[in-house]
């Protein structure tokens, strides 16, 4: 039935002719022995950890889900996802790209993030137990004191304990600031916390030892709003002096969410009663801290929904080869049977390959921008890391907001070539998209990821972000636009950058009259410049596979072909987006509310 192979030969494309990211990290002296061949081993071992470990258990996890004992307050996640945990603890891939200090391996993050899509093809729910943690060492390792980092990072490291983000309150999601989780100071310098949070992906369960939880809470002189956020370990268990795991905390799950989809991931509405904790970072704070969470989670969400894209896409081919019905249009494909396969049909084909597009820009997308951040964090120049860090910058929103939209449509086109067995479970088709649809909500909605790449990271600087990646776009047309044999991907690239600018231009012009501008273009605005990113680095993976198209390998021809449905069904979705987002605001706001 369902299937999942491990897309090497692709990343392997991205990584080394595309990104040559070898070279990159002999820039790096943390990176500098990082070379191909370690890479591809290394994700080839993941491979087979996704594919034979974590994939079996994607249908029976969601068919099965968690299960909380109300006594207890322990939630048992499902069948064999406690042995796969194990098995990824003692394969030590929680430590791929932690500092050494702490027991990690040290390699790039980008090794990481390939490695992260594979296992959310094969199972997302089960993901995103180590994949928080991850998120949680990186706001230590960044923010914690020298006690903390002695106590937790280690244990997070090694995969021992998981970490979560304790951020969303049944009153207040997006809107941190009106949170109301007291923090009340102790005479050791602990802090007992009080309140409840609810959406706690994580939140609980017997993976591991412990958790580790970060919480955002007030303390009592707290100004209103969301300066008076303060951040805090409240881990599941007290640590005794040692490190070793002592009694139980004052913070508890009280009920699971019953989902629309991720059933096998326990997400947790948690009680805490004057639970122990401990500050991180200055009080008041606290959201600049957990910032480095909530960062690195955008980039992680984005990454869910390009892994369930590709999985999407891979079944629904398989699919749409085997299945036979009707005839092609123009006459019998396979005339020594009843009726030919699926594939044959035009809009067949046009759903898969808005698939794979969408899988392949994705992934392209993806670990450019993580090749950036490697850059932020290890670059020995400094120009060079603060240059890396306005690019991560303005592209986290559109990772997190064009591929999650993105895998929504896939994922459902995906499920649109099964027919009827689309809709029926044992396929496996209809839970990514179901799975698929909460990547387009938490960690920011959609919406609000569009309100920060247009109000926040373009309009905020002037620009200035958008500006210096255009100019790469600017360099590569011109360099390139003398091969008549680019004309095709080079003119649409140049035609689209020119016009982001002009729409940037407009949009900000309206902005300084009315604010409201931005909110009625803003999700438009972000799928254009989506698609430009997109655009810039097909056209490079264009160039590369034109060069090798007679080389005899197959994969630089079907990457042509891929790229040439882009170009031509896909970008033009600019033009509209364009025109809606310059039709301004009015036909939004004019209405009164008591006409709804």
């Amino acid at each position: 039935m369902a299937q999942y192979n491990p897309p090497l030969r692709d990343l392997q494309f991205v990584l080394h002719e595309l990104l040559d990211v070898s070279s990159e990290f002999k820039q790096m002296p943390s990176h500098a022995d990082i070379d191909a061949d370690t890479i591809n081993a290394v994700l080839e071992e993941g491979g087979k950890f996704a594919a034979e470990v974590l994939f079996p258990l994607n249908i029976s996890g969601d068919a099965e889900g968690c299960k909380l004992d109300k006594v207890t307050h322990e939630v048992t996640p499902p069948t064999g996802f406690k042995e796969a945990y194990a098995k990824y603890v003692e394969g030590g891939w929680p430590a791929l790209s932690c500092d050494p200090e702490y027991g990690g391996q040290g390699l790039p993050h980008t090794v990481n993030q390939c490695f992260y899509e594979m296992l959310n093809s094969a199972n997302q729910a089960w993901t995103m137990y180590p994949g928080l943690s991850h998120g949680a060492y990186e706001c230590l390792h960044a923010h914690g004191t020298e006690e903390q980092k002695r106590l937790y990072l280690t244990k997070l490291v090694s995969g021992e304990w998981t970490g979560t983000m304790c951020l969303t309150e049944p009153h207040c999601g997006t809107d941190l600031g009106m949170l109301r989780t007291k923090a009340e100071p102790q005479a050791d310098g602990t802090y007992k916390i009080t309140g409840q949070k609810i959406f706690i992906s994580a939140g609980e369960h017997t993976l591991a030892e412990n958790i580790v939880h970060l919480v955002l809470a007030r303390l009592p002189d707290a100004p209103a709003g969301s300066k008076g956020i303060s951040l805090f370990i409240v881990p599941k268990f007290h640590i005794n002096a040692d490190g070793s795991v002592g009694e139980r905390n004052a913070i508890h799950c009280g009920a699971l969410e019953h989902k629309m989809g991720i059933h096998g991931n326990s997400t947790c509405q948690m009680i805490l009663d004057g639970a122990v904790g401990t500050l991180v970072g200055q009080p008041h704070k606290g959201l600049a801290a957990m910032f480095v969470m909530m960062n690195a989670a955008r980039l992680g969400v984005g990454n869910q929904s390009l892994g369930l894209t590709e999985v999407a896409y891979q079944n629904a081919v398989a699919y749409a080869k085997d299945r036979m019905q009707m005839r092609s249009l123009t006459g019998p494909k396979s005339p020594d049977k009843p009726a030919d396969s699926i594939i044959v049909h035009p809009d067949v084909r046009k759903m898969l390959l808005t698939a794979r597009a969408f899988a392949e820009g994705g992934r392209a997308l993806a670990v450019y921008t993580v090749v950036q951040l490697d850059k932020e964090l290890s670059h020995p120049d400094e120009d060079v890391r603060k240059e890396a860090a306005d690019e991560v910058a303005l592209l986290t929103p559109i990772i997190k907001a064009f591929i999650t939209d993105n895998g929504w449509l896939a994922t459902s086109h995906c499920m649109q070539v099964y027919g009827g067995h689309g809709y029926i479970h044992e396929w496996g088709m209809e839970q990514y998209v179901r799975d698929a649809r909460i990547n387009m909500i938490y960690e920011g909605t959609n919406t609000v990821q569009s309100l920060d790449l247009l109000g926040r990271k373009i309009l905020g600087d002037n620009g200035k972000k958008l500006k210096a990646f255009g100019k790469k776009i600017a360099e590569f047309v011109e360099e390139e636009g003398v091969r008549e044999d680019m004309q095709e991907f080079i003119n649409p690239l140049a035609d689209l950058g020119d016009k982001v600018t002009k729409l940037t231009t407009e949009l900000g012009m309206k902005a300084f009259g009315n604010a409201d501008e931005v909110g009625g273009a803003s999700v438009d605005y972000l799928r254009v410049v989506g698609h430009l990113t997109f655009a810039y680095l097909f056209a490079r993976m264009a160039k590369i596979a034109l060069d090798k198209q007679n080389s005899g390998d197959p994969f630089y021809t079907a990457k042509l072909h891929t790229i040439r449905f882009y170009f031509a069904k896909l970008l033009p979705e600019t033009a509209s987006l364009i025109r809606t987002a310059r039709a301004g605001v009015a036909p939004l706001m004019a209405m009164d509310e008591a006409l709804f």
